[in-house]
């Protein structure tokens, strides 16, 4: 696996590429402040060889399977998270800093199931939506943020894949080590070149991907901010948008309450993922 997140390496249309620039970034173990690679930063060419590697791969072969084809690629990606799964647990907390038991029993076993739940929809567009004819959009340009490194990829890659688009992620710029380690098993899969992409860098190449015009769809998960300026980018573009952002979300307690099961919901609605979840629960109303 090692060899995956190699300095000045993307990937791109099915293979390891080397980045335009050459500038790189070092990746650190924040329990540790090891580093744990160099990383590359992706310039605006380099998304834009991305963006037209899923433009291809879109319009020559992923948009033309039938779901049923589209589910076998799923699934296989599924099956081999399951067997790899004690080797990603330990990289996600390596590179994100989240306790073993958390992404050993949580994170990636959903990663899989989720993959295998997309893989069962693949062919089932047309009944969720009877008589509206469900057709891909295209290209999906997806940001996701450091909490849920791998999940979050799952959220995002899994439901494009199944409804027919083609996708261009770029991972959070501090955790980037299992993104780029699922390339690997993309290709374990035979998933055809330029279905998936993953680009790395910071917030400079997550902007070239918004504002790319062969983009047909943005999908961000990170701060309110941070999706204001894309809003911004995106408006009058005709791009797509889903924005899941940050906020203050209230624990409301009620008098009648069994409290000991109110107060275990309390301790665990701010502190799960060490507090670092969109709806944790920051606001207590009794």
């Amino acid at each position: 696996m090692a060899d995956l997140w190699h300095e000045e390496r993307l990937y791109i249309d099915g293979d390891l590429v080397e980045a335009e620039g050459g500038a790189t970034y070092e990746n650190i173990n924040p329990a540790t402040e090891e580093v744990l690679a160099e990383i590359t930063e992706a310039t605006s060419s380099d998304v834009d060889t991305a963006v037209k590697a899923a433009r291809k791969a879109y319009e020559t072969v992923w948009s033309t399977l039938a779901g049923s084809e589209r589910a076998k690629y799923l699934y296989r990606i599924a099956r081999i998270m399951a067997e790899r799964s004690r080797e990603f647990a330990v990289l996600e907390s390596l590179d994100n800093g989240k306790p073993i038991r958390e992404s050993r029993d949580l994170d990636v076993p959903l990663v899989s199931q989720w993959f295998f739940y997309y893989a069962g929809w693949a062919d089932k567009l047309q009944y969720a939506f009877p008589g509206k004819n469900p057709t891909p959009l295209g290209v999906a340009g997806q940001i996701i943020p450091w909490n849920f490194p791998l999940l979050m990829l799952a959220w995002k890659i899994a439901p494009a894949l199944a409804a027919g688009n083609t996708v261009v992620l770029k991972p959070a710029e501090f955790t980037p080590l299992t993104a780029l380690a699922f390339a690997e098993i993309c290709r374990e899969a035979g998933l055809p070149p330029g279905v998936v992409n993953i680009v790395t860098g910071d917030g400079r190449t997550g902007a070239a991907l918004v504002e790319h015009p062969d983009v047909d769809k943005i999908a961000f998960t990170g701060s309110t901010d941070v999706g204001r300026l894309i809003r911004k980018a995106t408006a009058g573009s005709g791009k797509k948008l889903s924005l899941e952002l940050g906020g203050k979300s209230p624990f409301i307690v009620h008098e009648d309450a069994d409290l000991d099961a109110a107060v275990e919901g309390v301790v665990d609605a701010i502190w799960f993922n060490q507090g670092q979840v969109c709806c944790a629960g920051s606001r207590l109303l009794v």
